[in-house]
């Protein structure tokens, strides 16, 4: 059985390249066969049919998309090959606020959150009477984020509305989301690693340095955790709602300690969970994997 692990063609860090040796070298533990692959590799061909020029019509029998490149996650999934994650799942969590909608739908709790008006790059916003609205109905402090952002980057923290009025300026067209601010999980979430139906691993992430977000890039730090069946029960169904068969889930602690789903992320990285709890997330992407493909 042979896989290809795709991976973005055009992101060379050590980071990224870390995490595709790690899911590399699970593969060889489950005896499947993969090869790495990166974007600029596998080229989509439309003229009336999908066909991809690598290879010249060789179909893996599966795909680890490591990626945000949906257009060829939709092409390989075109042409009969299961791809883990699936493109629409992928797609749903790169856009934070189509990720709420999809949360919301499946009754799960988040922050109260509120969609931006969409405006166009070369507009911007030149009315921002909305806000009125947003600050009315959520209050402040708040939280604003950009749509697409990863690692705790591109989250802010509003405490009065003259701040509000110069970031949303300063953002142009770039789509953003509002967000309740979640005052007792001030600089502490939670990770939560979920693999299949199942948490394979989680930590705690808490800052020191004032900071609201708990995010590791962002200077936060993380020790083991074992969670409750409530928090975990919560993680998997995050994934099942988005039609995940992994993610990395990240849990806020609401005013009573009730677990609160802040994003989920469709290809979480897994290195800090790995130093945290010596979990290796990238040998139960596979295992899981494998399992799945005997199904079919």
């Amino acid at each position: 059985m042979t896989g290809w692990l795709v991976v973005n063609g055009f992101l060379r860090s050590n980071k990224f390249n870390e995490i595709s040796q790690w899911l590399m070298r699970a593969a060889v533990k489950e005896n499947l066969h993969m090869e790495l692959k990166t974007n600029d590799e596998i080229l989509v061909s439309v003229s009336g049919t999908i066909e991809l020029l690598e290879g010249k019509g060789k179909k893996p029998d599966f795909v680890l998309f490591w990626d945000k490149d949906i257009r060829l996650a939709e092409a390989l999934e075109f042409l009969k090959i299961p791809v883990f994650n699936n493109a629409r799942a992928i797609e749903v969590c790169d856009d934070k606020s189509r990720m709420h909608l999809a949360l919301a739908n499946g009754g799960l709790p988040t922050p109260k959150t509120i969609i931006a008006p969409m405006t166009y790059k070369n507009v911007g916003y030149n009315n921002f009477d909305f806000l009125d609205m947003v600050i009315e109905e959520i209050g402040l402090p708040m939280v604003v984020k950009e749509c697409f952002g990863s690692f705790g980057q591109q989250v802010y923290l509003c405490n009065y509305k003259q701040q509000l009025l110069e970031l949303v300026e300063s953002k142009g067209g770039i789509p953003l989301l509002f967000q309740e601010f979640i005052q007792s999980s001030f600089g502490k979430d939670l990770r939560l690693q979920v693999v299949g139906d199942e948490v394979a691993a989680c930590m705690y992430r808490y800052s020191e340095n004032g900071d609201f977000r708990a995010n590791i890039t962002n200077g936060g730090k993380m020790k083991k955790y074992h969670p409750s069946k409530e928090q975990m029960d919560m993680a998997v169904k995050c994934c099942k709602v988005l039609g995940l068969d992994f993610a990395g889930v990240d849990l806020l602690f609401g005013n009573n300690g009730e677990p609160i789903v802040c994003e989920v992320n469709s290809n979480g990285h897994f290195k800090n969970i790995y130093d945290c709890t010596q979990v290796n997330i990238a040998d139960a992407i596979l295992a899981y994997i494998k399992e799945k493909l005997k199904q079919e």
